[in-house]
């Protein structure tokens, strides 16, 4: 194989060329913005990352996430596919073309457009294997990209199929971005056919060249076909930044930092800007939004809220409204933590703190040296039936313990947290934390996933081990302190949402279920659990609409017909049990409680 051309260049490259040095500069200056955005502390640990060990893994990562999809391939085969095929395809001709200059014309490794038109600069002198085999892997690949474009145009017209209800709308520029993309490889397979009697293909290629080719017996009737190529690339490029698409190089950016251990302080800048720009606008978050159920409030889902981050608008209506369920971050495939962005676009505007805490001087402290200190919270207080049957619990395993809040309740500070109000949750959290180490405790005990979370990530407790009532009952179970009865009953577990996709607690409610009963599926559980529709998060949305997501979250949970929906928040059991007409609502607790020996 050798040059076609004394100087290997022909001007049809430039769009292409212009293309790639914009995009190039681009992202440095952006990358550059970010990093320059992070404090001081976040770029040590930046620069801590940048070894070889982690370096490793964060390659990994990209080649997982970015090239793989496996995140996608999970929800949906074709959906993967559609997404790995572009990706992964595309990847492969980028780097065989460079081995391909490497290997046959050194001399032009290191020229840019070079790869991307190596079937145009040279020709077929001899057939060899090696030449068969590269030829063989560029049609491969180009054949995979193909079918992941006849995909994603057939998801255009039929997203169900590949497995979404809703896709986002697109706005002009995202149109104008995605239609050079379907073009560019269509364009690809007509410039290299027209020119594979010169340089060379394979069963793709060849096929297509022996159809053609009494139309390209002369060389440059191929040149507009090179030229249309060029230019589809080049307007790929160009309107990369200003398009939905700008997430295929930035979630590289996002990867790397989110290795290093940075996560985002302000809802615009710094690292929150690298998650804002790798957004994809797939889609997925809207199928997984609870607030679908109201289709007037689809428009606020995640994907449309970080679109107006982008466009650096207002997001306010969005972000009030978000149950802060966290579904949306479950099941995004690049790992944006959008619940944080909205939580932190609270913080900016409801960081008051002004609040009258003089009742907290009031309080007592409880003593419970050696013990299980109790802390029951707002919400369990309004469902006594919960703690009543943990203490039953707890009697029947011989458990010292003292109830915190058994005559005046200080807040967890989680309601005021999730509102942005930072300041006043500090008031709450100095106050239990007092009362807390006040009383001697090794263990604190909760019974709500909405306290139990900010105990656990928010408190400074060394030393005082904080556990949620179904992982203790469960320990209590297994080490044979207490004993329970099967029965015949049937149980479907609701996993709560900070229980579940907050701390990451699906296994031991499901463990003290299948020893009481017959524990069924539901078809969304827990990492895509819907929330009840009673969250805190939500600051704006009406009593009406969260009706309606708790009874879509009953249709889902009673599908099996359970004769229980059990659950281990109080917040759930108490927004479910009004609605739940067919079958009961349950805690844990209290399902354990029944069935004591």
């Amino acid at each position: 194989m050798r040059e076609r051309f004394l100087f290997g260049y022909d001007p049809f490259v430039l769009p292409f060329t212009l293309g790639m040095v914009f995009i190039v500069l681009y992202l440095l200056i952006g990358s550059v913005r970010i990093i320059l955005a992070l404090n001081k502390e976040e770029r040590l640990l930046l620069l801590r990352s940048m070894n070889p060990k982690q370096l490793l893994i964060t390659a990994k990562d990209v080649f997982v996430d970015c090239l793989l999809h496996i995140k996608v391939f999970k929800r949906n085969i074709l959906l993967g596919y559609m997404h790995f095929s572009i990706a992964f395809g595309w990847f492969m001709i980028i780097l065989v073309g460079h081995l391909e200059v490497i290997l046959y014309t050194p001399q032009r490794n290191g020229v840019l457009y070079y790869p991307v038109f190596f079937r145009y600069f040279v020709m077929e002198t001899q057939q060899t294997l090696r030449g068969a085999f590269f030829f063989f892997l560029m049609d491969l690949f180009l054949l995979m990209i193909l079918s992941g474009v006849a995909l994603a145009i057939f998801k255009r017209f039929r997203s169900m199929a590949l497995g979404m209800r809703r896709t986002t709308k697109l706005k002009i520029g995202d149109r104008f971005v995605l239609y050079s993309l379907w073009a560019i490889f269509p364009l690809r397979l007509l410039a290299e056919s027209f020119t594979a009697n010169i340089s060379g293909g394979s069963f793709l290629t060849k096929s297509i060249n022996h159809l053609v080719h009494g139309f390209v017996t002369n060389p440059d009737n191929a040149l507009p076909i090179w030229w249309s190529y060029s230019i589809a690339l080049g307007v790929f490029l160009f309107t990369l930044p200003f398009s939905r698409y700008m997430h295929i190089p930035t979630e590289i950016i996002l990867i790397f930092l989110r290795n290093a251990g940075i996560k985002s302080t302000s809802y615009r800048n710094g690292y929150a800007e690298s998650e804002i720009y790798s957004c994809s606008r797939c889609g997925i978050c809207i199928d997984a939004c609870p607030m679908g159920v109201n289709r007037g409030d689809i428009k606020f889902s995640t994907v449309y809220t970080i679109r107006l981050l982008r466009r650096r608008e207002n997001p306010h209506e969005g972000a009030e409204k978000c149950l802060m369920c966290n579904k949306c971050v479950e099941v995004c495939p690049v790992g944006i933590n959008s619940t944080r962005l909205k939580l932190l676009y609270r913080q900016s505007v409801n960081d008051s703190g002004q609040h009258d805490f003089s009742y907290l001087s009031l309080l007592r402290e409880s003593d419970s040296s050696g013990k299980v200190l109790y802390y029951a919270g707002c919400m369990t207080h309004l469902t006594p039936g919960i703690y009543r049957s943990l203490f039953n619990i707890l009697d029947k395993a011989g458990v010292e313990y003292s109830f915190m809040d058994k005559d005046g309740s200080v807040c967890c500070g989680r309601p005021l947290m999730l509102s942005g109000d930072v300041k006043g949750a500090g008031e709450l959290i100095k106050k239990n934390t007092e009362l807390i180490k006040a009383s001697g405790c090794k263990t604190l005990l909760l019974s709500c996933p909405i306290c139990y979370k900010i105990f656990r990530d928010e408190y400074k407790l060394e030393g005082i081990e904080v556990i949620h009532h179904s992982v203790y009952i469960n320990n209590l179970l297994k080490s044979g302190k207490i004993k329970v009865k099967r029965g015949t009953g049937k149980y479907v577990y609701h996993d709560p949402c900070e229980l579940g996709r907050g701390a990451g607690i699906y296994e031991q409610p499901r463990e003290l279920l299948s020893e009481t009963g017959i524990l069924m599926d539901s078809p969304e559980e827990r990492g895509e659990s819907i929330c009840c529709g009673g969250s805190l998060g939500s600051l704006t949305m009406s009593c009406d609409k969260r009706r309606k997501i708790t009874e879509h979250a009953l249709d889902v949970l009673n599908t099996n017909k359970p004769d229980i929906v059990a659950t281990a928040c109080p917040l759930c059991m108490r927004t479910f049990s009004p609605l739940n007409k067919k079958s009961e609502t349950a805690d844990i607790a209290q399902i354990i409680s029944r069935n004591l020996i």
